[in-house]
């Protein structure tokens, strides 16, 4: 798995955003198998101030003492899901997306242990499940989702894994790598034919 990624990102440059807004750094978690890799996502908390009972990738605000965005998505994602940085081969960041909240998220892909076992903050993340990328591929989206982005609508997909909705914030850095990666042609600017 770390071969194609590397492979499928060492030509990509992802989009930096001139912003003076907070950051924040995440983790796009791919398992090592190669036969049938997986993508990791948290459900937060429904007690958080913000996001609660969101699916999101693991990582949050840069703290000062954090070195960059990639320390501080390997920090936060130990934190909230007991993934510590040494089992983490970051391969490469993505584009840049902005929250809601108006800060400011580089997110990072690293292949992580099929078998490493994760243990999730209950301050913080109520579940972590993993969706095979294969079936993320088939684009079966539940809707589409006209969001604001920097002036403009952008359409996100919104998928149902189980009980899980990927939406938001997480679909568009969902297919930021499933377009950089595997050529999916998932286009957010126009809403889908179908």
């Amino acid at each position: 798995m770390k071969h194609l990624l590397h492979s499928r990102l060492a030509g990509y440059r992802p989009n930096e955003l001139a912003l003076d807004y907070p950051e924040a750094g995440i983790l796009v978690p791919i398992t090592d198998n190669s036969g049938n890799p997986e993508m990791l996502f948290t459900l937060r908390s429904a007690h958080l101030k913000t996001h609660r009972g969101q699916v999101a990738y693991p990582g949050g605000r840069r703290d000062p003492e954090d070195e960059n965005l990639m320390v501080t998505a390997l920090r936060e994602t130990h934190e909230e899901i007991g993934l510590p940085p040494d089992q983490v081969q970051i391969v490469s960041s993505l584009s840049q997306v902005t929250s809601h909240a108006r800060i400011l998220v580089t997110p990072y892909v690293g292949v992580v242990p099929e078998d490493h076992p994760l243990r999730p903050n209950p301050a913080e993340i109520e579940s972590v499940f993993r969706v095979p990328i294969a079936w993320l591929l088939e684009d079966r989206r539940e809707r589409t989702d006209a969001l604001p982005f920097m002036g403009g609508i952008i359409h996100v997909p919104c998928y149902r894994w189980e009980q899980y909705q990927i939406w938001g914030l997480s679909a568009v850095v969902l297919v930021d790598f499933m377009n950089a990666v595997y050529d999916a042609g998932i286009d957010l600017e126009r809403p889908p034919l179908r």
